[in-house]
């Protein structure tokens, strides 16, 4: 059984809460992180959830947030003398410039610099096969048939606009864990451990009404929505067990990051830190669920099967997510 928050056996030089070395197994380093917690048992269950059909969550077309954008260049194959013709294609991009994943690797414990499990990451490390295989990198995830399990809607947009609680995406508002369990509660949801948890603030929607240059002017101030990022925060997804967490903003978790009262650097992201470096839970962005926010409400459940299979890249630090629930 894991241990809950508070009770995670001490790793020497780091916060309580650290949950290096709960998942390794024959003294080997685990690169899963949460993932472990989809077990066989728990992917049975969640194929209960599918009774209806099926939406695809796709990318979207944003600005690059200071990161390359998606480049496609298709090429014509042309061979006259074997009378051959047709089409490849050559598709560039950075994982983290639009519907994403991160990997345990993609944001590192600030004061230590290291990733999930005490392992510490280099571009050099990451670039060479054979030394990124023992890093917590994305690929990995196909090793244990990528991800699929009982994903769960938190839609704070619909239940906001339902009981007149008004907010702007682009400020740096922020939910509680005691608000995502209201939230829950008042869509007839409970949650079990192995979830995959989608929360749902509009944030995509705003981008996708606006041209270029609105879009960046409402991010020049660096502040976006999201939830909490505490140990509060962090706690209870832990204690929850979710297996990942996902949203529609920028960061899952609001920024400015505020600490003690205080308002941190943009950089300085509480619930990365702990999610992906300390407690080895995987943090998806930018994700588009206005569509699968739709279909649940029509439905009346926020539950579904979801599946999701990253880009089987060795060394991979993102991926887009591939997700699709089915409802």
């Amino acid at each position: 059984m894991t241990p809950d928050f508070d009770h995670l056996p001490s790793v020497a030089g780091m916060p309580q809460g650290c949950a290096w070395g709960v998942f390794d197994q024959n003294d080997q380093k685990d690169r899963l992180g949460t993932l472990n917690w989809l077990t066989p048992a728990v992917v049975q269950q969640a194929a209960t959830e599918v009774r209806q059909d099926s939406w695809p969550m796709g990318s979207i077309a944003i600005p690059n947030f200071f990161r390359k954008t998606l480049s496609h260049r298709v090429l014509e194959l042309k061979d006259p003398q074997s009378v051959c013709y047709g089409f490849d294609d050559e598709v560039a991009l950075n994982t983290q410039s639009g519907s994403q994943w991160d990997s345990l690797c993609h944001f590192l414990h600030q004061p230590t610099g290291l990733a999930y499990n005490g392992l510490r990451p280099t571009v050099e490390n990451l670039e060479d096969p054979e030394q990124a295989v023992h890093l917590p990198t994305i690929d990995h995830w196909h090793e244990r048939g990528c991800m699929a399990g009982r994903g769960v809607l938190i839609d704070f947009k619909r239940y906001a606009d339902i009981h007149g609680i008004t907010y702007s995406v682009f400020s740096d508002f922020r939910i509680s864990p005691d608000d995502i369990e209201a939230v829950a509660r008042d869509q007839g949801l409970q949650f079990r451990p192995g979830d995959i948890l989608l929360l749902r603030f509009g944030f995509t929607e705003a981008l996708a009404s606006m041209t270029g240059d609105e879009q960046a002017a409402s991010l020049a101030s660096h502040r976006v929505c999201g939830v909490e990022g505490s140990k509060a925060m962090a706690r209870w997804l832990w204690n929850h067990q979710f297996v990942a967490v996902a949203s529609d903003t920028l960061a899952v978790e609001a920024m400015p990051p505020m600490e003690n009262g205080q308002e941190e650097q943009p950089w300085k992201l509480v619930l990365h830190q702990w999610c992906l470096s300390l407690m080895g839970m995987p943090l998806g962005e930018l994700w588009d669920l206005h569509q699968l926010s739709q279909a649940c409400h029509e439905a009346q459940r926020y539950s579904f099967f979801l599946t999701s299979s990253p880009l089987n890249v060795p060394g991979g630090v993102g991926s887009p997510p591939n997700a699709m629930a089915i409802l």
